[in-house]
């Protein structure tokens, strides 16, 4: 996965078309793609009225990504930070400042600091081990953060309520990505290291 830094965009070209699972404001669930991108946003660029799906869908046809997995953040994509093991690399841009804590909902506040992370699987896999891969995504992430040290009144942060997650492999045979496999192992050190990477960035900058 090769990283382009292109004001307001990252893009992360996979190399070839993989199989990508995801929930991001565009082209989200199982699709093809070769990119995946992610686009700097304002507080200004997305009042409350207005459709952000239908505007990020714009936004990359402008820029001829439509083919691409998209994904939003007014986090500085700058400050992207990328982390690998054995056939998983992962690329994280990371803001708290939309922080949650699961099952909790905090009040509303400027500045949609987001986590939106992609990870890269050189080993093919089924749909269904993708879908477990993604799970190992989520566990990673959220252990990095709560192990950032930030708080909100109900305890540990656990993630941002608007955090994303994309994730790419070939189309394969591989059934299994859990923990127990050295694949799930190699997925949660990469995103670990790359979310608690820009968690320490992302709080050091706070003050």
């Amino acid at each position: 996965m090769k990283l382009r830094l292109d004001h307001p965009w990252l893009i992360a070209d996979l190399g070839t078309t993989q199989r990508v699972l995801s929930f991001a404001p565009h082209r989200a669930g199982f699709v093809s793609a070769r990119r995946i991108v992610w686009r700097q946003v304002r507080d200004a660029d997305l009042p409350a009225n207005l459709d952000a799906g239908e505007w990020l869908a714009a936004q990359m046809a402008a820029a001829g990504l439509t083919d691409a997995v998209g994904m939003l953040t007014s986090r500085e994509v700058a400050r992207w930070c990328r982390a690998a093991a054995g056939p998983v690399t992962c690329a994280a841009t990371v803001g708290l400042g939309n922080a949650e804590r699961v099952g909790h909902r905090q009040p509303p506040r400027p500045g949609w600091g987001t986590i939106n992370i992609a990870v890269h699987l050189t080993d093919g896999l089924t749909d269904a081990a993708l879908l477990e891969a993604m799970t190992i995504v989520a566990e990673a992430r959220t252990a990095a953060v709560m192990e950032s040290g930030l708080m909100l009144p109900q305890g540990p942060t656990t993630g941002t309520g608007t955090d994303c997650i994309a994730v790419a492999a070939p189309p394969g045979a591989g059934r299994f990505a859990g923990l127990h496999t050295p694949l799930g192992q190699a997925i949660g050190a990469a995103v670990y290291d790359a979310v608690a990477t820009g968690c320490a960035t992302w709080m050091k900058e706070q003050g």
